[in-house]
């Protein structure tokens, strides 16, 4: 067989192929052998275990379509399967469908499809329907779990609803269990997301605070992602939506696991730009004979570059590569980024130096951070515009796809500057933009 091979391919156009031969005319078995992927259950789970590890989500309805026309008998797992691929590609209407699915077949969902389902749905910024799943677990008479409430309450974290994120601490301490650091991530989270925000120190200070008190939480109260969820790859950062979700499974020192809490305080006082705060939470980490990993390192970068402070941002970045330690592109990036904000002309020849260097050590960027920096980039209304051009011609260099609204944020920053219309720039941009509006877009879809 070559799975491999032929899951790049339309599989909704052979699907359509195979229903139409089906109808009307006869195939023969040899033929139908060859042309089919997969044939069985174990097959057909591997097929979508590749297609989620390849982050294409949007191509397993076209599986389960497949499944259905070959008559293969999905079980259980292969539904869960098919709901975690959905959930990490944030596509909360194909997790619902397969749910449907799920019980039209005679499968009940159980406990830990609500909780994907529940996690879809605070992934999609949909907190309601969360809240919803809980209420249908309880008309079906399907006992929550820890895991259940921490997924209920990252999701009203998400969405910065505090209340709803507190009711559900006062719940779960009512029934007996205790806070992770799961929990505190969460409430760390909500504070940063409420709306409307009380204020930059009001926030900072409960940050603080938070952060100092999930030090009461102890190894006997943490939960254990369940053996099932092990067995899928899926882990407790990706159930609950924590920032380290796409990070986890990377080797090295770029995340230290047991710093859940301090990930999430860093990257809120990056976001909230604090400088002072993200300054108190690192005394804290030290304090307790820690050091940054590199996704704090990252958070840091961002907190001092996004406040205007250059300098700080570029010792952290400079102190790393002086530890002879690995480099790693993300933290090339989040200088990149950050040396952009504001669109100062020191921070863009910094920003530009470093693609430099990038170029010269024959560092990878994956095609998504290099899109992201030139959405970015186009963002600057005056200027020469170098930093930008320099992305776009990376990309042709190195044959990367672009994405539309990083080609449409060029392609109109490229028209307000004085640019002869027969330049050949000007002209490629505008065909590329031109084709991808055509396009349809293979992004996951939003409910």
């Amino acid at each position: 067989m070559k799975l491999l091979q032929t899951i790049s391919a339309s599989l909704k156009n052979r699907s359509l192929l195979r229903l139409l031969e089906s109808r009307q005319f006869a195939t023969a078995s040899e033929a139908y052998t060859k042309r089919n992927y997969a044939s069985n259950v174990p097959e057909y789970n591997t097929v979508i275990s590749s297609l989620v590890a390849q982050r294409r989500p949007y191509l397993l309805r076209d599986v389960y379509d497949d499944m259905v026309l070959d008559g293969v008998q999905l079980n259980r797992d292969t539904f869960h399967s098919l709901v975690i691929g959905t959930m990490k590609g944030g596509r909360m209407q194909d997790a619902f469908f397969f749910k449907d699915e799920m019980k039209a077949m005679g499968l009940s969902p159980d406990v830990a499809l609500y909780n994907f389902l529940i996690s879809t749905s605070g992934k999609c910024g949909n907190s309601d329907q969360a809240i919803h799943i809980l209420e249908e677990m309880k008309r079906n008479d399907v006992k929550p779990t820890g895991q259940t409430f921490i997924c209920l309450l990252n999701a009203c974290a998400a969405a910065g609803r505090v209340d709803l994120v507190y009711a559900i601490v006062r719940d779960m301490t009512t029934a007996g269990l205790g806070l992770n650091k799961f929990c505190y991530a969460g409430l760390i989270v909500a504070h940063k997301n409420k709306v409307p925000q009380a204020g930059d120190s009001d926030t900072a200070s409960k940050i603080i605070e938070l952060v100092e008190q999930s030090k009461g939480w102890s190894s006997v109260e943490q939960s254990k992602n369940s053996a099932e969820n092990v067995m899928m790859g899926l882990s407790e950062e990706e159930l609950y939506n924590l920032p380290t979700a796409e990070y986890v499974h990377r080797r090295g020192l770029f995340v230290n696991r047991a710093l859940t809490v301090y990930h999430v305080a860093f990257q809120a006082c990056a976001d909230i730009k604090n400088v002072e705060a993200m300054e108190s939470v690192l005394e804290m980490l030290k304090k307790e004979g820690n050091v940054p990993d590199i996704f704090i390192l990252i958070q840091m970068i961002r907190c001092y570059m996004h406040c205007g402070d250059i300098d700080h941002g570029l010792k952290i970045f400079e102190d790393y590569k002086s530890s002879g330690k690995p480099l790693v592109s993300e933290l090339y990036v989040a200088l990149i980024e950050g040396a952009m904000a504001g669109y100062t002309p020191r921070g863009m020849q910094l920003a530009q130096d470093t693609l430099v260097e990038i170029t010269t050590k024959s560092i990878n960027l994956s095609p998504k951070y290099v899109n992201d920096l030139l959405l970015a980039a186009a963002g600057e209304k005056t200027g020469g515009y170098s930093t930008a051009n320099y992305l776009w011609d990376l990309m042709q260099a190195r044959k990367l796809l672009p994405t539309l609204p990083a080609v449409e944020a060029y392609y109109n920053g490229l028209k307000r500057r004085e640019i002869p219309e027969d330049d050949p720039r000007l002209i490629l941009v505008a065909r590329t933009y031109d084709q991808l509006r055509r396009r349809p877009q293979a992004v996951p879809m939003r409910s």
